[in-house]
């Protein structure tokens, strides 16, 4: 049983002396726009924090197996489908293992993997088991200021080498860097497809776990390079129609975050006012899941 309603929603976190996506092309500095200084968050970042909580509660049984995870072997888990499937690789005669029944591994793997139902996945690399569209997409997520990323200088009171050690003469320390965000609240927009949903099996159940992980992910995601993390607000516009009642840019401009006037720079989230206009909803309502 699919979805009966597509969803459009807003979701805020923030985050306080810690690095919330580290760009490792940049030596892992806080992801930034470079023209106008706010911070980003990448959708995948977001996906990855989703997987991690419905791993840790689900206890990556079917059918919330998680696809990609770390260490994961993707062909790997193909060849679960085709083995679930009583189907033997080793007799496959196309150009890709599994031939003409990849379709039916495709639907395996989106019975038994949250993620891949919920977000799709490229599973035609190797062993073949097609390619899934998600009914759940996320934008990136930017901060609502600008972002100030500080350096640091940290010390380990010891070396890795014996070399390193008489090279110090026994004074055995490391330095090292680390960056953070003094503060930050980042906004991302996110869509819920009812007719993709239906293709992928992603089912009510699925969409509660989903709204659950979005207020819940970064309870279980602690570390000291991410310092704190918290959702604020996760407001979904819920549509009366599978296809939807009204354009997703005009339900996001609803809801609004604005920073008071206090002549202090921002370092908590009660430094924000969120307003949210739900008067004049003509087949859509307002769901406060956050906030």
């Amino acid at each position: 049983m699919g979805i009966e309603h597509r969803y459009d929603f807003v979701l805020l976190f923030d985050v306080a002396d810690g690095n919330p996506n580290g760009d490792p092309d940049a030596g892992n500095l806080p992801r930034l726009d470079a023209e106008t200084g706010h911070g980003l968050v990448t959708d995948v970042c977001l996906k990855r924090k989703v997987r991690n909580y419905v791993g840790l509660t689900k206890c990556d049984e079917p059918p919330f197996c998680i696809y990609v995870k770390e260490k994961a072997i993707l062909n790997s888990q193909h060849e679960k489908a085709y083995k679930a499937l009583g189907i033997d690789l080793t007799e496959d005669k196309g150009k890709r293992k599994g031939g003409d029944r990849s379709e039916d591994a495709k639907r395996w793997m989106a019975q038994n993997f949250y993620d891949v139902r919920t977000f799709g996945a490229v599973m035609s690399t190797g062993v073949n088991c097609g390619q899934v569209r998600g009914p759940v997409q996320l934008t990136f997520a930017r901060s609502v200021s600008q972002i100030v990323s500080l350096e640091h200088s940290i010390t380990r009171m010891a070396v890795t080498t014996e070399a390193e050690a008489e090279k110090q003469a026994g004074d055995n320390r490391t330095m090292g860097r680390k960056f953070t965000v003094p503060y930050g609240l980042y906004r991302c927009h996110g869509f819920i497809s009812a007719p993709l949903a239906e293709q992928t099996g992603f089912s009510p159940e699925d969409l509660e776990l989903l709204w659950e992980s979005f207020a819940n992910m970064f309870e279980h995601d602690r570390s000291a390079s991410r310092g704190m993390m918290a959702t604020r607000g996760l407001y979904v516009f819920e549509h009366d129609s599978k296809m939807g009642n009204a354009h997703a840019s005009d339900l996001f401009e609803r809801v609004k975050v604005e920073a008071r006037d206090s002549g202090k720079p921002i370092r908590q989230f009660s430094d924000y006012v969120v307003t949210v206009d739900d008067a004049g909803l003509h087949g859509v309502k307002l769901i406060r899941k956050v906030g």
